[in-house]
């Protein structure tokens, strides 16, 4: 019986059904909200934009993971997936101008954490000092 609940619940999850609730916060939530998401814009925000490049991050993002946010971030059209230059079988992930529009939002995250959770270190100025217009993206056309 619980393998069923297992399988609903996964099917909702990735079924185009409406969303649950119109609240903007909840929202974003659901799309930016997990574990990992931010981890992955932040590599790509510090020039990393190959699976592997994810991977080998310090945070060690599991792959089935790996491949299902990128796959979900990609969908929302907050990274842009294009062949990469090297190999056209190999793929590069780059922020679009939505996902470029998260960087206040994730210098507020990384500000309030290095602020109230003494295990971590400051955010890097060279971080805070970002701004939105200085990100390179890649929308699609």
């Amino acid at each position: 019986m619980q393998a069923l609940h297992l399988i609903r619940y996964l099917a909702d999850m990735t079924s185009s059904s409406p969303p649950q609730t119109a609240c903007p916060l909840a929202r974003t939530l659901e799309l930016i909200g997990d574990r990992w998401s931010l981890v992955i814009l932040r590599e790509i925000i510090k020039g990393q934009h190959r699976y592997s490049d994810f991977s080998h991050c310090a945070e060690r993002i599991p792959t089935n993971i790996l491949a299902n946010r990128l796959r979900r971030l990609a969908g929302y059209g907050v990274v842009a997936r294009v062949p990469s230059r090297s190999s056209p079988k190999r793929h590069e992930y780059h922020l679009t101008s939505k996902g470029a529009a998260l960087l206040p939002a994730m210098q507020a995250l990384a500000r309030w954490g290095g602020d109230q959770l003494p295990e971590c270190y400051a955010p890097p100025e060279q971080f805070l000092a970002l701004t939105v217009e200085e990100l390179p993206t890649r929308d699609p056309d």
